[in-house]
């Protein structure tokens, strides 16, 4: 009786504490949307629950200085995997993975943003642990008694029916739940971000077992599901329109199309890429969606050069940079093009300098080729406008035709740019994100006009086919506020935020004459069947989930990494069938509610291709493929 009476209030008291700071962090902090009581009720419980199990292991410790220590010590790791969750949402809204931990080559370059994420307030999520440290060292150890075996069989099973009945909830609110891991709001809402990571690890562990399971059969599947769901081997009427021109891809850091044709204090936003949409070279797609996930550029870089969706959580440039590819820069180099990525950051963020060699990419003019001074200098490398006017040259003397992309870097968060180089003020809201998003969208569009210009000066211009596409969000969902109130709506709804993944696709064909406005949904995993296409490449062997833009028989969706899609009809998000063009609700999945809606038939599409292509990277599939002979 003792024992009990001195160590398990200890215990409890610690596991409530702990408890309702991570259900704060949870209800208040994370923008966790609640849909029904039954959501709320577990949100609340399961912090507590956690708690109670994590800390409630030290009743099988013996010796009660390790006894005290290990409930000191959970609450503080407790505490930062909290924490550091925390920041990594406040920047992407999203939860950490493991893949993402060994992302260490990027952390000094991300320093800078980092400090920008912290708040003074922060330091309150510590005070619990502050509070059981002081209460664990007020305890005379001499006073602790070893439990015994039939208080740790008591708790071990009042341990699995706490477990058991969170899990039992979890699944009742939302079947299936643990079978779709790509969504992780939808997992850390019902089992918790401790039960999340534990889970992460099992899917991550499980993944690896993939490429040894893995062999031809796999490939042949897939094929056929492409070759009747995805493939349309018709030529469009723009066929080989750019045969032999070089290729000049621009990668538009952080822009949305929000901007686009959009105004602040009076004045165009962007300038220039609003004068581009009616140019008579210009195709301009106004409902072209970036569809990347945790690993942002590098994703939107995956997509465009292979047609394969990103993983759910990590990047695939560091968890898979060793697996065999069969990317764009591979099939140009057959013919005689050569492959170069110029961008002024070091060679090793996004684990590029691994990536770039599966994909055949043959040079890469990284941070080290350019000239980068205190004055021409950003946070992460080259203002944009410097970095266009020093790569000119290098472009020149390429051998043509060449496929080069360009990815800048001045649109990059926390958006910082000198009062010397805006030519648009900030925004006025409570987002300081979005307010300085503006000045450097305007930056990054008078770079891109400054580009055009060169091009035109030095020869290029004519003979090649320019590309402009937004490479993801600038703007993520912690600052629907603060968004809402700059395009004047009440607030930013599921389906509002879901049209904000809009990002601009520019494909500019000098001398063709015959550009227009497209309306047809897109997305960057059309991007390479569309290349090469234009350049009279034939794609029929190839491999890939995306169609030629130019085609009009196409299948008619474009799925994100946490399974939403647009279609041509309908947009589902949040577990919600709505109007694409209205906006209004059709349908809600879930208890008490439809469970077949008119998204339900794409949905199963949906999940079928993320399935496929998860296959292929984690089975590392085209090894077993020669296509060359294919």
């Amino acid at each position: 009786m003792d024992t009990r009476r001195r160590n398990l209030p200890l215990f409890l008291l610690a596991s409530f504490i702990f408890g309702l700071k991570t259900y704060i962090v949870y209800r208040f902090l994370f923008q966790i949307e609640i849909d029904n009581a039954l959501q709320e009720f577990i949100i609340f419980i399961n912090p507590f629950i956690a708690s109670i199990i994590f800390l409630g292991l030290s009743i099988w410790i013996e010796r009660p200085e390790r006894r005290l220590a290990f409930i000191k010590y959970s609450a503080l790791i407790g505490t930062l995997i909290i924490y550091f969750n925390l920041l990594f949402y406040r920047s992407f809204t999203d939860f950490l993975t493991i893949p993402q931990l060994f992302q260490t080559s990027n952390f000094l370059d991300l320093s800078t943003s980092i400090i920008t994420l912290i708040k003074i307030y922060d330091i309150l999520l510590f005070l619990d642990v502050f509070i059981i440290w002081f209460l664990c060292k007020k305890v005379d150890v001499n006073d602790i008694k070893a439990n015994s075996r039939r208080t740790k069989s008591f708790a071990l099973v009042i341990f699995l029916l706490l477990l058991t009945g969170n899990f039992l909830l979890a699944e009742v609110e939302r079947p299936q739940l643990l079978s779709r891991g790509f969504d992780r709001e939808y997992l850390v809402k019902n089992i918790g971000i401790f039960y999340f990571h534990i889970y992460d690890v099992f899917v991550q562990s499980k993944m690896r077992s993939q490429r040894v399971l893995a062999d031809d059969n796999d490939v042949l599947t897939i094929s056929k599901y492409i070759n009747d769901e995805v493939r349309n081997d018709k030529k469009s009427e723009l066929f080989g329109v750019g045969k032999g021109r070089n290729v000049i891809f621009i990668s538009a850091e952080s822009v949305q199309s929000f901007v686009i044709n959009n105004q602040l204090h009076g004045e165009d936003i962007t300038p220039f890429l609003n004068s581009l949409i009616n140019h008579e070279d210009t195709f301009y797609f106004e409902n072209f969606y970036h569809q990347t996930s945790q690993g942002k550029t590098s994703d939107s870089e995956f997509l465009t050069e292979n047609s394969l969706y990103p993983l759910s959580g990590g990047a695939v440039f560091f968890t898979h940079a060793q697996n065999d590819y069969h990317a764009m820069p591979e099939i140009l180099k057959s013919e005689n093009y050569e492959s170069i990525v110029f961008h002024a950051n070091t060679n090793t963020f996004w684990n590029r300098n691994q990536m770039y060699e599966s994909f055949h990419i043959e040079q890469f003019y990284d941070k080290d080729f350019y000239d980068v001074t205190e004055v021409n200098e950003i946070g992460w490398g080259l203002k944009d406008k410097e970095f266009f006017t020093q790569t000119i040259p290098y472009l020149r003397e390429l051998n043509q035709p060449f496929y080069a992309k360009l990815i800048t870097i001045t649109n990059h968060f926390p958006f910082e740019l000198d009062e010397g180089d805006r030519s648009l003020e900030p925004y006025d809201s409570n987002s300081i994100t979005l307010n300085n998003y503006f000045p450097t969208v305007r930056y990054t569009d008078e770079a891109i006009e400054q580009l055009f210009l060169q091009l035109k000066a030095s020869g290029l211009y004519d003979n090649s086919i320019i590309i402009i596409m937004g490479d993801h969000d600038g703007i993520s969902a912690n600052h629907n506020k603060a968004m809402a109130s700059y395009l004047g709506k009440e607030e930013i709804t599921p389906y509002d935020y879901l049209q904000l993944q809009r990002v601009p696709l520019y494909i500019h064909i000098p001398g063709y004459g015959k550009g227009e406005i497209m309306s047809k949904i897109a997305g960057q995993i059309d991007l390479k069947p569309t290349i090469l296409h234009l350049l009279g490449i034939d794609t029929s062997h190839d491999i890939y989930f995306g169609n030629d833009l130019f085609h009009d028989d196409r299948k008619g969706f474009i799925v994100q990494r946490n399974g939403n899609f647009i279609s041509d009809d309908y947009i589902y998000t949040n577990n919600t069938c709505y109007d694409r063009k209205t906006g209004d609700i059709i349908a809600v999945e879930g208890e008490g509610r439809e469970k077949e809606t008119p998204c339900s038939p794409i949905k199963e599409k949906v999940n079928q291709e993320l399935e496929y292509s998860d296959q292929i990277i984690y089975g590392d599939l085209f090894r077993f493929i020669q296509f060359e002979e294919n």
